[in-house]
């Protein structure tokens, strides 16, 4: 079940993922030119009503249907979605998520069908009219039926969200949602549901505070700090520093997670941090213009309405503070004196026990590249979304391999879900594994815990050099 779960959350984030950028232009225009924006503007301020009402449910539902039924599967998407807009007076984010897959699986469905039964010289003929006649059947489906009932959905959803907020229950969401951080399920929580939620609430008030939930760098500031003034083991303290320039200012969040594994009691801080922010951002009524992804501090005050820049900086301080007040203590008062690397390398054991993995098939270095090392070309780093921690892990290998000679190695970063069909090595986070195997299955798959230091690094640009 709990597979399930994590595995129906990333596809949702699948989809938005891919189109954030679209959703940062978004939110630019609206904190910019609305009425109560930087820069009033009538005329630009136009654009953010068919943009937040067609253009993004459109890219969502485009995204979805090319997830489960290829490009043929896209379009199917975005027909279908575009009677679902129609259908409702509701802003069709879930919509999207709902009819771009199924108009994909439509028409993957029919394909299948019809697969060897086409007359000669009738392909392309069929192939358009299908998507033509089964989109526009599937529209009228969306218009009478998908959009009258999510919107029935969203207005109970918009309800239980005021009575929340009324409430000032709001921040207690923290409480689930940190532990599910450093799991890895930070982009499904965050793009897979917070990102639309708060988009109908920017369409109606201009700002959203379910943009600042799971995007507070704060929180794992104050971890890194204390680490970086506490730790007891000299590696540990030494790397913390440079994760908290890229988890601040990079806003690649998942730098700190193995630094709250390796001592599970820190999530008390990571939980109180953000709850504390939560209480001040809802006693002070914040909220962004749009999601600021990646969630550095500069993304995340970049996305302020104008007249609360200051408050939302705030925000931030705020939660470091009360993390680094807790955290401080129980690394202080820590016994362990465990590496950072030797507790990722137990966290890794530990995972793969979890998951039915045997220790044996946890697959290094030297396990996974062979004679003919010397013939490899491309190598990918693939992280859950495509687009933080694999950028940065790209660069880092890049450099490694660059020291050792072997620039001549493409170093690619993608989505698990989408890693390209060249990639003759894989090298990914130990929890995605599985899913960077069943995406690439003719590629070797090196799997590590440090994004930033990770030995892995190392052993593959020596293996590399060696077969030069």
């Amino acid at each position: 079940m709990k597979e399930k779960i994590q595995s129906f959350g990333r596809f949702l984030s699948g989809m938005v993922m891919p189109n954030i950028g679209a959703f940062i232009a978004w939110g630019l225009l609206t904190a910019l030119f609305i009425e109560t924006g930087w820069l009033p503007n009538a005329a630009l301020s136009s654009i953010v009503g068919p943009m937040l009402t067609y253009v993004l449910p459109v890219l969502i539902a485009y995204q979805g249907g090319k997830m489960v039924g290829g490009q043929r599967g896209a379009v199917m998407g975005a027909i279908m979605t575009i009677g679902v807009i129609c259908g409702t007076e509701y802003t069709m984010f879930m919509g999207a998520m709902i009819a771009g897959p199924l108009a994909g699986w439509v028409i993957k469905k029919f394909d299948k069908a019809v697969e060897g039964k086409i007359p000669t010289g009738f392909e392309m003929l069929v192939n358009n009219f299908s998507v033509g006649i089964l989109g526009l059947l599937l529209a009228i489906i969306g218009y009478y039926v998908i959009g009258p009932f999510m919107g029935g959905v969203l207005a109970v959803l918009n309800g239980g969200v005021a009575v929340l907020v009324d409430n000032n229950i709001l921040p207690l969401v923290s409480v689930f949602v940190e532990p599910a951080k450093v799991l890895f399920l930070n982009n499904a929580i965050n793009h897979g549901i917070f990102t639309p939620l708060g988009a109908e609430q920017v369409a109606t008030a201009g700002k959203s505070i379910f943009y600042m939930i799971e995007t507070n760098p704060g929180a794992g500031t104050g971890v890194l700090v204390a680490y970086w003034l506490f730790a007891k083991d000299k590696v540990t303290k030494d790397s913390a520093p440079g994760a908290l320039i890229v988890h601040l200012l990079g806003g690649i969040h998942e730098i700190y997670f193995p630094y709250v594994l390796m001592n599970p009691l820190l999530l008390l801080a990571t939980i109180g941090g953000s709850v504390a922010a939560m209480i001040f951002n809802t006693a002070f009524k914040l909220g962004l213009a749009g999601p600021p992804s990646p969630g550095s501090i500069i993304a995340y005050v970049g996305m302020a309405p104008k007249g609360s820049t200051f408050m939302v900086l705030l925000s931030v301080v705020v939660a470091a503070a009360v993390s680094f007040v807790i955290a401080a203590p129980i690394i202080k008062l820590s016994n362990s004196k465990q590496s950072l690397e030797d507790s990722t390398t137990q966290m890794k054991e530990m995972k793969a026990q979890s998951k039915g993995v045997a220790a044996s098939e946890v697959k290094t270095v030297a396990d996974t590249l062979v004679a003919g090392a010397s013939e490899i070309k491309h190598i990918v780093f693939a992280c859950d979304a495509g687009m933080g921690s694999s950028a940065m892990g790209a660069t880092v290998l890049k450099k490694k391999l660059a020291e050792v000679g072997r620039s001549d190695i493409e170093v690619k970063h993608a989505s698990v879900s989408e890693i390209p069909a060249e990639a003759q090595i894989v090298v990914t986070h130990q929890d995605l594994a599985g899913r960077a195997r069943n995406s690439a299955p003719n590629a070797r798959v090196i799997t590590i815990n440090n994004f930033m230091s990770a030995p892995e690094y190392d052993q593959l640009a020596q293996e590399l050099k060696a077969s030069i």
